[in-house]
C-alpha cells in the first residue's frame, strides 16, 4: 500500500519536474537563443552552412565529411535505441508476462524490480522505458534523413543557377535543413535522458524521483550557455577600464 502511494505521488511529481524543465528550456530557446547551448549551436550551424556554400569547390569535401560524422553519431544512437527496445520487449514478453512456478496469473515480479509492485505495474514500467527508446530511435532516424538531404544540397552551386522558375535554393534553406537534423538529434538524446529515471523506477519511486531532480540540475548546467554571459561581462569590463 505504501509503495502504491509513492508511485501515485513521487512518479508524477518527478515527471512533472522533468517536463517543466524542458518547457522552460523551450521558452528560453525561443526567447533568448544565445543564452542556451541549443540556440547557440543552431545559430552556428546556420553560419556554417552559409560559409560552406560560399565556395563549394573548396569546402565541399569538408562539408560532406562533417555531415557524415553527424550521420554516424545519429546512426549509433538509433542502433543503440532499437537494440535496447528489443531487449526491453524480450523482458516484457518473457519475464513480466511469464507464469510463476505455481502457474499463478497474478504473481509478483521478484527479479530486477526487487518485488516493487505487481505484474501490471512492472509492465507499465517496462513499457515506459520501451516508449523512450522507440521515440529516440524515430528521432534519430529523422535526424539521419535531414543530414542526408543537407549533404546533397550543401554542394549545389546555387549562386550559378538562375533557371529556377518558382523556387531557388538558398544557403538559409540548407542551414535550416541542417538545423532540423540537429534538433531531431537533440530530441533523440533527450529521450535517452528520460529513460534513466524510468529505469530507476524499477527499483522504486524514491530512486526515480531523486534521479529526476538530479537530471534537471545536470541538464541545466549542460543547456545554459554560461560562457556567453561571462565573455560579455569581460568585454564590458575591458571597455570600462581601457
Amino acid at each position: 500500500m505504501e509503495e502504491n502511494y509513492l508511485n501515485f505521488v513521487l512518479v508524477p511529481l518527478g515527471l512533472l519536474v522533468m517536463v517543466g524543465y524542458h518547457v522552460w528550456l523551450f521558452y528560453q530557446i525561443r526567447r533568448n537563443p544565445v543564452g542556451t547551448v541549443i540556440g547557440m549551436n543552431a545559430i552556428n550551424r546556420r553560419f556554417w552552412a552559409i560559409s560552406m556554400m560560399e565556395d563549394t569547390q573548396k569546402t565541399g569535401v569538408l562539408a560532406v565529411q562533417t555531415l557524415r560524422n553527424n550521420i554516424m553519431a545519429s546512426t549509433l544512437l538509433a542502433s543503440t535505441a532499437i537494440m535496447l527496445s528489443s531487449l526491453i520487449a524480450v523482458l516484457m514478453t518473457g519475464g513480466v508476462t511469464g507464469r510463476g512456478s505455481a502457474g499463478s496469473n497474478d504473481h509478483q515480479w521478484t527479479g530486477i524490480t526487487y518485488n516493487q509492485g505487481t505484474k501490471l505495474m512492472s509492465t507499465i514500467k517496462y513499457f515506459s522505458i520501451l516508449v523512450c527508446f522507440l521515440v529516440s530511435f524515430l528521432m534519430n532516424v529523422q535526424s539521419i534523413r535531414y543530414y542526408s538531404h543537407a549533404s546533397m544540397l550543401i554542394n549545389v552551386p546555387y549562386k550559378n543557377i538562375t533557371n529556377f522558375t518558382s523556387h531557388r535554393l538558398t544557403a538559409d534553406y540548407v542551414g535550416s535543413t541542417v538545423n532540423r537534423g540537429g534538433y531531431f538529434w537533440s530530441l533523440g538524446l533527450r529521450a535517452f535522458y528520460f529513460s534513466f529515471p524510468l529505469f530507476l523506477w524499477l527499483f522504486g519511486a524514491i530512486p526515480m524521483f531523486i534521479c529526476c531532480v538530479f537530471m534537471v540540475f545536470m541538464l541545466y548546467f549542460l543547456d545554459v550557455a554560461f560562457d556567453v554571459g561571462w565573455v560579455a561581462d569581460v568585454a564590458s569590463i575591458d571597455e570600462e577600464t581601457g
